[in-house]
């Protein structure tokens, strides 16, 4: 038993230099990027996304838009960084729940709804309580409702009723997005380059 011991305790400490240097490189590439250029900042945001599956495209787009506005390249750099770690986590929610997303549309939705602060659980419950060809537009306006201040289960519950049909989804989306507009915000749909509701 004494000889076990030994033996888990002697490999134990021959491979914990090992990770250590591991988890040191990736937070100093980590550091290095984040104390880089804009453009240095942006590759690695691309090459996470690339890594995790991710299609550049949802991030090539935010990029397109800061340049478009005019926007300096440290904030389009900040913008893109924030992006891909919530497409990465949505990617991430979607493996550890056995489901896919249909399309980078619904992907790039889902980061929205994560970002706006909907639980986790809530965008499962209604991307798996959706017909295929409603989830995006239902885990937008789930998003989109608590954006304006709604807490998750009651955005929720109203968007699981109106999820039994598309005049019902389109209805509630029409309702929220006049909300919004009257507030100054932007649709999650919109944002998203729209989703069609069938």
């Amino acid at each position: 038993m004494k000889s076990k011991l030994v033996v888990l305790t002697l490999a134990a400490l021959l491979t914990a230099p090992a990770a250590l240097r591991a988890q040191s490189a990736e937070a100093g590439a980590a550091a290095q990027a984040r104390a880089g250029t804009p453009e240095a900042r942006i590759e690695a945001a691309l090459q996470t996304a690339l890594s995790a599956g991710i299609p550049q495209a949802l991030l090539e787009s935010k990029i397109a838009e800061g340049k478009a506005k005019g926007v300096a390249m440290e904030r389009i750099a900040a913008a893109v960084e924030a992006r891909a770690q919530a497409l990465v986590r949505a990617q991430e929610m979607y493996r550890r729940a056995h489901v896919d997303a249909e399309s980078a549309g619904e992907l790039a939705v889902t980061a929205d709804a994560l970002e706006a602060g909907v639980s986790e659980n809530a965008v499962i419950r209604i991307t798996r309580g959706a017909p295929a060809e409603r989830r995006a537009v239902a885990v937008a306006v789930l998003a989109d409702l608590v954006r304006l201040g709604h807490p998750t289960d009651h955005a929720f519950a109203r968007v699981n009723a109106a999820m039994a049909n598309s005049a019902s989804l389109a209805n509630l989306h029409a309702e929220v997005a006049a909300q919004l507009r009257l507030g100054g915000m932007r649709s999650t749909l919109d944002a998203a380059g729209g989703v069609r509701i069938r």
